[in-house]
């Protein structure tokens, strides 16, 4: 009766994991996907995890994204669908269905090497021979999910496997292997965080470890165990029914040790708790069956009542048609009508008894009727139900030795596995160690090619920088030129001024003056030759003056330096050019800066043109509109596409130039009609 109730929260347990293991699943790349069906899948698979609808609308949802990922062909995508479809199929009880889906899954995760979905999926599989009382296959499936959970270091999955895996030891009778993982599985939880299910999971092994103990004959031990099953229950938010399990699992535990009074004191405590007949009528049942066998093995001389209880809790559980609670009732009404000598209802309730535990493979209660009918009947039919338990005995004890040698089998070809996938490991870890090394000599090679591009950056700006020099220098050594010039000019006017007019005005001057005591026609006239001279001398002067007035060099200087490069270059391109600038532009005033890089932009153009181009001359013109300098470089070249040239390095400097001036560029090209830049500077003078 205890075991039944263990039984059921282990069959709770169980279930639950799987449900967690599906909402979980890695979500895989999927790039390859089109992008309409990624997000066709994603929609389905997240309507069918609304819990607002129908289990039926919900599966047919993943249903459909399992079809739809199917035609991307991509395994990924497909072992998430389908794995999800199997959540379904065993939701709805589908259970072929769900495993055939699982079989499925566990190749395609096998194919991908995807070592989580491995596990998931044998944990599955382990659960669906579970359910199914298929308990080896059950047994190998936890145990491979146990190997690859405890690999991937997933505490929690390895606490629910190892749950299983020890409620099928103990089924099984393999009493010893189902303590050790129990305890291996107490030890996991009691390092995870406290929540409600890891509390209730520690209830559950608890609970497990109390009938190990008590199915040893250790019964101080069972008692430790289910005492502890109670505390936790208390700790429990929801842990009413589980504190009430425990209450009849400990009452149990004191009939067998003989304490009647505190078993019957247990036991009548759980009835005061309302509404439990409609709660758990199969709980209910089982509770009035273990009163009314206590009382009756204490002594309690008020039959009748015992009676009563022991026909009210039959009727309970043939109305909820639970032939687990019923075998349950039924052998202790035997045995209790045996005691009494009514041998007629004590064989009704022994043969009830024989026919539903051998439905169920209940093996235990099973022996206990052949043993009570072996008993109860007389002759041939006794000595016929005594062998047949003799028989039965000898087989479980069999079966018993080869379970607990065929769980070894299972565990040496898991622990086969486990050093397959150690060998993966390995192999994984070398991989690794490869594609690292791998990976650092790529980035020294990244650095080595960015230090170098660096470096050939550094070394242009440096050649960029000698080149502004020279211009600069060059622009100096012309202005030294001019400035040389205009002494000379002003020299050459002083001595002309000195020697020639002054010389001549004194000469004048002496005439007029000895003609001041003359009269007469002749001094007339002499006086007005002498009055021409001086006009001329006049007209000399003011040539003179007006050529001090205005510089001599105008236009040269900038200009100059422009033109000789233009010169320069074109004579080595062999370009035919034209030059035309204005004197507007007073160039002295303009910073040097800027002239620097308007030097540059002819250059890198005439460059351009030469490269590319196939010119075979060059317009170049200066105007001042407005304040701006209008540069303007025109050639008769093929042409080119500025759309696809743009990102051109010549074209690149003209850019950072034209920034750098604060100005406009402008490019005009045609294919076979010659290219054109118009640029706009800025009239700025030096501060």
């Amino acid at each position: 009766m205890v075991a039944t109730l263990i039984n059921q929260s282990i069959l709770r347990h169980f279930v639950f994991p799987l449900i967690l293991l599906l909402s979980l699943s890695t979500v895989y790349s999927q790039n390859v996907i089109p992008e309409k069906d990624i997000d066709s899948i994603l929609k389905l698979r997240k309507l069918s995890s609304d819990e607002t609808l129908s289990l039926d609308e919900r599966f047919l949802y993943a249903k459909k994204a399992s079809e739809l990922s199917f035609e991307t062909t991509l395994d990924t995508t497909i072992l998430i669908s389908n794995k999800n479809l199997s959540f379904f199929h065993m939701m709805m009880d589908n259970l072929n269905l769900y495993r055939n889906q699982s079989v499925d899954n566990l190749k395609l995760a096998k194919k991908l090497n995807d070592s989580s979905s491995i596990a998931n999926v044998n944990h599955n599989l382990g659960y669906y021979h579970h359910a199914n009382q298929q308990n080896d296959s059950a047994y190998y499936y936890y145990s491979n999910a146990l190997e690859m959970y405890d690999y991937l270091n997933q505490e929690r999955n390895v606490s629910s496997v190892l749950i299983n895996i020890a409620s099928i030891q103990q089924v099984e009778n393999d009493f010893i292997g189902a303590e050790d993982n129990a305890i291996k599985a107490i030890e996991v939880l009691q390092k995870l965080p406290k929540s409600e299910s890891v509390s209730d999971d520690l209830w559950i092994l608890y609970n497990l470890l109390g009938i190990n103990s008590l199915n040893l004959k250790l019964y101080q031990n069972s008692l430790e165990y289910h005492n502890e099953a109670l505390k936790i229950s208390d700790d429990m938010k929801f842990g009413k029914y589980n504190k009430l399990y425990s209450i009849n699992n400990l009452a149990f535990v004191y009939r067998e040790l003989g304490d009647l009074d505190k078993a019957i004191s247990l036991y009548s405590s759980l009835l005061k708790n309302k509404n439990l007949f409609e709660e758990d009528p199969s709980f209910y049942a089982l509770i009035l069956e273990n009163i009314a066998y206590t009382r009756f093995l204490k002594g309690d001389e008020n039959i009748d009542n015992i009676e009563t209880l022991f026909n009210r809790a039959y009727k309970i559980s043939d109305s909820i048609d639970d032939p687990i609670t019923k075998i349950g009732v039924t052998v202790s009404m035997a045995k209790f009508y045996k005691e009494l000598g009514r041998k007629e209802d004590a064989l009704k309730y022994a043969k009830e008894t024989y026919n539903i535990s051998k439905n169920i493979e209940s093996n235990d209660i099973l022996l206990e009727s052949l043993l009570i009918l072996s008993e109860l009947r007389e002759g041939e039919d006794g000595k016929t139900y005594l062998n047949e338990h003799i028989k039965l005995s000898d087989s479980l004890l069999n079966v018993e030795r080869n379970v607990r040698n065929k769980f070894a089998r299972i565990e040496f070809d898991t622990d086969k596995i486990e050093e397959e996938n150690e060998r993966i490991s390995q192999q994984r870890m070398w991989l690794m160690i490869v594609s690292a090394v791998l990976l650092v000599t790529l980035f020294l090679l990244y650095v080595i090619i960015t230090q170098r591009a660096k470096n050939k950056e550094l070394q242009f700006e440096k050649d960029q920088q000698k080149a502004n020099e020279e211009i600069y220098n060059l622009m100096l050594s012309q202005q030294d030129k001019v400035d040389e010039a205009r002494a000379n000019e002003k020299k050459r006017i002083s001595q002309e001024m000195h020697d020639g007019i002054l010389g001549r005005l004194f000469g004048t001057r002496l005439s007029l003056d000895s003609l001041n005591f003359s009269e007469g026609k002749e001094a007339i006239q002499n006086r007005a030759t002498y009055i021409k001279e001086l006009m001329t001398i006049e007209n000399d002067i003011r040539k003179i003056s007006h050529d001090l007035n205005t510089d001599f060099v105008s236009g040269s200087g900038f200009m100059d330096i422009v033109s000789e490069l233009i010169e320069k270059q074109t004579s080595a391109y062999k370009l035919k050019h034209e030059f035309d600038y204005t004197d507007d532009v007073s160039w002295e005033i303009v910073s040097n800066k800027n002239k620097i890089n308007i030097y540059r932009i002819i250059q890198e153009s005439l460059q351009n043109i030469y490269k590319h181009a196939k010119a075979e001359g060059v317009k170049i013109s200066f105007q001042l509109k407005n304040n701006v300098i209008l540069l303007s470089i025109t050639d008769d070249g093929e042409g080119f596409d500025i759309n696809k040239s743009k990102k051109g390095i010549g074209l690149k400097n003209i850019n950072a130039r034209v920034d750098d001036l604060e100005g406009m560029v402008d490019f005009i090209s045609e294919i076979n009609k010659g290219t054109t830049i118009n640029i706009n500077i800025p009239y700025k003078t030096n501060p």
